[in-house]
């Protein structure tokens, strides 16, 4: 194997192997980073990080995984074996969902390519442990950056991106050559975001600035200077030249202040908080207001609440082809989960649903399979149970908005009494 053209062969010490992607070494201290940039979707990758370990120079292999990914790269089944009413209590069914379509795609690309996405950094697993090497996790988990990415995009942005996510990941078609090549620059996030990254500052930063900054300052944490004589560093090569220049630049004498920083995330605003109470009182009061005027106008407004939020995520958990006992569940919880900013109906819905058709052992065994194909998503019991909480919330956002429109076009438009 060769360097390409870009690799920067005075910065290699001379010693180690050629290699097919660039390769850079800083010096920081008595201690030698060497940054080997990795194509995630490449066996070429994978020889590279074998030929480096098998020199014999490094004492510790660091690599772009969070414990997260680490954990599911040893335990492929961890997404499965999670407790799912946690899960819904938690607010962390959107996360599954999202790193389940992640899984998926990546599925999909090694059906296609015939490589597995990933296959340097098993490569550096499997030579830690026959070498007895320290491995270190140095990038930040992906929940935290997904998390940091959806606070930092405007709120109109939002559904843009999350249906980019699931239309991408989801699709029927073949994984094209270019999607391919996008995944030898970057990782499984950037590519899936790529479209927007591009022209998008707020989403750039969480997703690939961030995760440079990160990466150097847990290189600080983890492999201090005089810690380690040689530390060979596996990361995509998108993410090379930042984290380069940020450990050639001076790093914080207490490195973990701004890391623990880059890992919070941004706390909605307080606005954004109050919505839904303040649409709860809106409410109340409207139906107050009708009463007040007569009898009549109060409860056609109840009715036409009831109704409309019912119909709306009711109707949303058939599309999930949820069970009909949670259907009608849903149908009755809605209207009332609407005004009571604590409870969601998506819980209500999910509940129930786990009530009646509790996941079999078989389900989470299939379900990294099956989520890799859209029947599968109806057909797994986990993926639909997830499907039936997602599309029942949406169904009752959508259904107190346009309830709420109605309420106050009945007071205050033409049909006022």
């Amino acid at each position: 194997m060769n360097h390409d053209e870009t690799t920067p062969l005075s910065a290699a010490p001379a010693a180690l192997p050629a290699t097919s992607g660039p390769l850079k070494t800083v010096a920081v201290g008595d201690t030698n980073y060497t940054l080997l940039g990795t194509a995630h979707v490449s066996a070429q990758s994978a020889d590279d990080v074998r030929s480096l370990a098998d020199s014999g120079q490094f004492d510790a292999i660091a690599i772009e995984l969070c414990d997260a990914r680490h954990h599911s790269m040893n335990n492929p089944d961890a997404m499965g074996e999670q407790d799912l009413f946690q899960v819904f209590k938690q607010g962390k069914a959107g996360m599954v969902a999202a790193s389940l379509a992640l899984g998926a795609f990546q599925q999909r690309i090694a059906e296609q390519s015939g490589i597995e996405p990933g296959a340097e950094m098993r490569a550096a697993l499997e030579e830690c442990r026959s070498r007895n090497l320290p491995l270190l996790l140095v990038d930040r988990d992906v929940g935290v950056t997904l998390k940091r990415i959806y606070r930092n995009v405007p709120w109109w942005q939002r559904f843009s991106l999350f249906s980019g996510l699931i239309g991408s990941v989801l699709s029927r078609q073949d994984v094209s050559k270019e999607e391919i090549e996008k995944l030898k620059e970057g990782d499984m996030l950037e590519a899936t975001f790529s479209e927007f990254a591009a022209e998008s500052e707020a989403l750039y930063t969480p997703l690939i600035r961030e995760r440079d900054r990160y990466m150097a300052l847990r290189l600080a944490e983890q492999a201090p200077p005089g810690r380690f004589k040689n530390v060979l560093v596996v990361l995509g090569a998108g993410h090379l030249k930042g984290t380069v220049e940020h450990l050639e630049a001076p790093l914080p004498g207490n490195p973990t202040v701004e890391r623990e920083a880059l890992e919070a995330t941004p706390p909605p605003s307080k606005l954004w908080k109050a919505l839904p109470w303040l649409i709860t009182i809106l409410v109340i009061t409207g139906f107050a207001i009708g009463f007040s005027r007569n009898t009549d106008l109060g409860w056609q407004l109840v009715l036409e609440w009831f109704l409309i939020n019912g119909i709306l995520s009711g109707g949303a958990t058939i599309i999930a082809l949820a069970h009909p006992v949670t259907v009608i569940a849903t149908f009755f919880a809605a209207p009332l989960t609407s005004l009571n900013p604590t409870i969601g109906a998506g819980f209500v819905a999910a509940g129930v649903e786990l009530y009646m058709r509790k996941p079999k052992v078989r389900d989470f065994s299939s379900l990294r399979k099956d989520v890799t194909h859209l029947k599968g998503w109806w057909k797994n019991r986990v993926s639909r149970t997830l499907l039936v909480f997602i599309l029942a919330t949406l169904g009752s956002a959508i259904g107190t908005w346009v309830a709420g429109f109605r309420i106050a076009g009945a007071l205050f438009g033409g049909d006022a009494a």
